[in-house]
């Protein structure tokens, strides 16, 4: 039996079989998913399990020997063998098992992965600092930083800083501005932003479109990546927190769709949990940059 592993900025979750754990402890700002997973590994119930897929954010695209991640396994499931997965491919298998198109999950970041007849792109997934374009970081660090100028007197205030006084107060109890706290301060903004566009404030709905427009441009370039045309009709899913809010989805789909006339807007199938576990069952050869398998001795 694969136990699976989904490791994201806002939280880890876990499975093998029919048993789930939920940790609110992800990869933070800047933190290796390496370090990421020994904290959370030590903080769950005591597992075994002979094969770990290991879905994790933070390769942006090239997934490292996996060694290390074999030997931690090793450690805490008595493992043999283990998967190291970028998260975008496992969001693409769990959420088209296979099928020609492209799976965009948005988190805290972003990460874009097609797939076309065995041909395979990766796109976005570089970070919070350089990327993660229209992912919840980018939403909600916009949507403070829009609230502070405000405050400031930079600009007229349509409504926003009252929506964000709460999320401008937390800013103000922040010892250090610029670390993990801040990073999650943008992160669990985001749906706040979307909410805010949802209710008409101007500056909410600009950030809201900006973001859906450099999601879409994220799309056709990972359908293009993998040997797509423009006239094909590719399988499109989009999955993650901020897809909860379906006017963003209907936002970045329109989008899409002036570029992708053809392409056909579908319901995720599962997610990057349902990916990691199927690739560690099915899935038994290295796919380099983004897969990579690692067998003990």
């Amino acid at each position: 039996m694969v136990l699976s592993v989904d490791l994201g900025q806002s939280g880890t979750r876990i499975r093998m079989g029919n048993h789930n754990i939920t940790s609110p402890r992800g990869k933070l700002s800047g933190e290796d998913p390496l370090t990421a997973l020994r904290t959370v590994f030590e903080s769950i119930e005591k597992l075994s399990a002979d094969t770990v897929a290991l879905s994790c954010t933070g390769f942006n695209g090239v997934v490292p020997e996996p060694g290390d991640y074999l030997a931690l396994c090793m450690e805490f499931f008595s493992a043999k063998k283990v998967v190291l997965i970028d998260d975008g491919l496992a969001g693409y298998f769990g959420a088209l098992q296979g099928v020609n198109g492209v799976v965009l999950t948005i988190g805290g970041g972003v990460v874009s992965v097609g797939g076309n007849d065995g041909v395979f792109a990766h796109r976005d997934g570089l970070g919070s600092t350089f990327g993660d374009e229209g992912g919840g970081f980018w939403l909600g660090k916009l949507a403070i930083t829009r609230a502070l100028a405000f405050r400031q007197g930079r600009g007229v205030d349509d409504g926003l800083l009252e929506v964000f006084q709460k999320q401008v107060a937390a800013y103000d109890e922040l010892e250090i501005k610029n670390a993990a706290d801040a990073a999650t301060l943008a992160i669990t903004s985001a749906k706040l932003l979307l909410d805010a566009a949802d209710a008409k404030i101007p500056s909410a709905i600009k950030i809201r479109d900006d973001g859906a427009q450099l999601l879409a441009d994220t799309v056709v370039a990972t359908w293009v990546g993998a040997k797509g045309s423009l006239i094909q009709s590719p399988q499109i899913a989009i999955q993650g927190g901020p897809s909860s809010n379906r006017n963003y989805v209907l936002a970045i789909q329109s989008r899409i769709a002036e570029t992708l006339p053809s392409a056909k807007f579908v319901e995720a199938l599962g997610d990057n949990l349902d990916g990691a576990t199927w690739i560690g069952e099915n899935m038994l050869n290295d796919l380099p940059p983004l897969l990579r398998w690692a067998h003990a001795i």
